[in-house]
């Protein structure tokens, strides 16, 4: 099929939304408990984790049901509508915690806010991501795709991380005030993107023939199918698990840089800058990621962007003792990183999809997406998580307010640590399991094999394995 110019806009648009989604809260929301509402930074880090692991039970449930909906009318619309509708009212909620609660009542406040939240964004995210499979069928098509997507993604990374904390400057000394100006005018904006772009498939054509739904299946069932992904798919197997060790990175590099801009920087304004430095160059590397991709090949591109990625973040090490202006220079080598890092893995999942479903001659899209979806959000609250376990190990002190505090010098090692050593070691160790991918162009557009299989177990009934 030949993708539309309007195609590939609605659905790059969509990115408006989960970038947003992805980079305010990681930027901001430890911060905001930790600094503004007292609470401690382990209890903070568990929280976000809590609700976002949450995705983990939710996720292949929705992969299902989006997968049953395209075989009953051959649209994944109405999930990724009622997400668009429901996120924004949770996610202004997240950050509307009224004054005078005590630090314990206020994190509760946050979980099943941001909880709620999450569960509204992987309505739209699980069939969001199942679609480049279905709306293109070549290889250089998905990446022709999905690179439009991620440098729509760069640029609203971009505008929630720098426009975010500008945002909640204008509350002044009233902190509560400048979060809930921050997130409500983030809701709308993140609102609107989602239900854009869930009318994508209407753009591409008529909606798929309708096919037989098969009996609605018990909760353990579509669990299994789940696991079932990563034990009979190398492809998917390798490809989620070096994206998920990058999401664990890229989270805790994320939730850190609120921390150096406030306590290494000494500028809590400095976040913004760090962000221009990180996000500007992606913007003008993104397609250059595809051009070299189209050249050698997504998984050698991907291999690239990985390493350059380690190197940069190894490189803000020397922070911890010389902290000035010379951190934006290998920040925007990371963000040139980054844009690959992003691209080149959600233009490889299309291709281990459209695989899969000619190999074993069933439609398995919903389930991978919701599997996706649920490891990336996973990895990144994670790398939230691990940001907060070294907070606490080196004696981070939590304030509210009105509070002012003095940090130890072994916080503010920890703090560049968790910004550079940690994601470092993390992407490089992801570079073993890319290694192990194996899809080349000729495997999909030509139908070829891949020489290099693991079919592992073969479920009971199953005639055909794939790859």
């Amino acid at each position: 099929m030949t993708m539309r110019r309007g195609t590939v806009a609605r659905y790059a648009v969509g990115s408006v939304g989960t970038g947003g989604f992805a980079t305010l809260p990681g930027l901001v929301l430890v911060f905001y408990l930790t600094d503004t509402l007292g609470v401690a930074a382990v209890v903070a880090g568990l929280l976000v984790t809590l609700a976002k692991v949450w995705d983990v039970v939710v996720d292949p449930l929705i992969g299902a049901a989006s997968d049953r909906e395209r075989a009953r009318t051959g649209r994944r619309r109405r999930l990724m509508v009622a997400g668009g509708l429901a996120l924004p009212v949770f996610f202004a909620l997240t950050f509307a915690v009224p004054s005078g609660l005590a630090p314990t009542a206020g994190a509760a406040w946050v979980m099943v806010a941001f909880l709620l939240a999450a569960t509204a964004f992987s309505l739209f995210q699980v069939p969001y991501i199942a679609l480049p499979a279905e709306l293109a069928d070549t290889y250089d098509a998905r990446t022709r795709l999905l690179t439009a997507r991620v440098v729509v993604l760069t640029a609203a990374i971009l505008l929630f991380g720098g426009g975010g904390p500008a945002l909640r400057a204008l509350g002044g000394d009233d902190e509560r005030l400048g979060y809930l100006l921050m997130a409500v005018t983030a809701a709308v904006v993140l609102g609107a993107a989602l239900l854009v772009a869930a009318t994508v498939e209407r753009s591409a054509g008529p909606p798929a023939t309708p096919r037989p739904v098969a009996p609605r299946a018990g909760l353990a069932v579509h669990y299994r199918e789940g696991l079932a992904l990563l034990r009979t798919s190398l492809p998917f197997r390798t490809l989620l698990g070096t994206f998920v060790l990058q999401a664990l990175a890229t989270g805790a590099m994320l939730a850190g840089a609120q921390y150096v801009a406030t306590w290494v920087l000494r500028d809590t304004t400095a976040v913004t800058f760090l962000f221009v430095a990180l996000v500007a160059p992606a913007l003008v590397v993104t397609p250059l990621w595809g051009v070299l991709a189209r050249r050698v090949g997504k998984e050698r591109a991907f291999t690239a962007a990985s390493a350059l990625f380690a190197v940069a973040a190894l490189a803000l090490l020397p922070l911890a003792w010389t902290p000035g202006a010379w951190v934006y220079a290998p920040v925007a080598v990371a963000g040139a990183a980054y844009a690959g890092m992003q691209s080149l893995p959600m233009a490889m999942l299309p291709d281990v999809i459209a695989h899969d479903a000619r190999t074993r001659a069933t439609d398995r899209a919903g389930a991978f997406g919701g599997v996706w979806t649920a490891g990336e959000t996973t990895g990144m609250a994670l790398g939230t998580t691990l940001l907060t376990v070294v907070l606490a190990a080196t004696g981070y002190a939590e304030s509210t307010g009105a509070q002012t505090v003095a940090q130890p010098p072994a916080a503010v090692l920890g703090i560049v640590a968790a910004f550079s050593l940690l994601p470092a070691v993390l992407v490089a160790a992801s570079l073993a399991s890319l290694a192990r991918y194996p899809l080349r162009r000729q495997d999909i557009d030509l139908g070829i094999e891949p020489k290099t299989a693991d079919p592992g177990p073969i479920p009971a009934g199953d005639p055909q394995e794939a790859p």
